[in-house]
């Protein structure tokens, strides 16, 4: 199944945030955003979205001001 584009859009903002190890509030609130804008979440937003609560839960990803 292909992603939707804003599916696309969140991939490529957590993919930034992996790399980088850290992600900012501001970066957060706007891949809520992403995933929300439409009024639900697919399940490859999904999927994203518990990957990066993961490796924030893991500290992979750190959470910065």
């Amino acid at each position: 199944m292909p992603y939707s584009e804003s599916a696309g859009r969140l991939k490529e903002m957590i993919i930034k945030a992996i790399e980088d190890h850290v992600i900012t509030r501001t970066e957060l609130d706007a891949i809520i955003a992403i995933a929300t804008e439409d009024g639900h979440i697919d399940p490859q937003e999904q999927s994203l979205l518990n990957q990066l609560q993961e490796m924030i839960g893991n500290r992979e990803v750190r959470i910065v001001s």
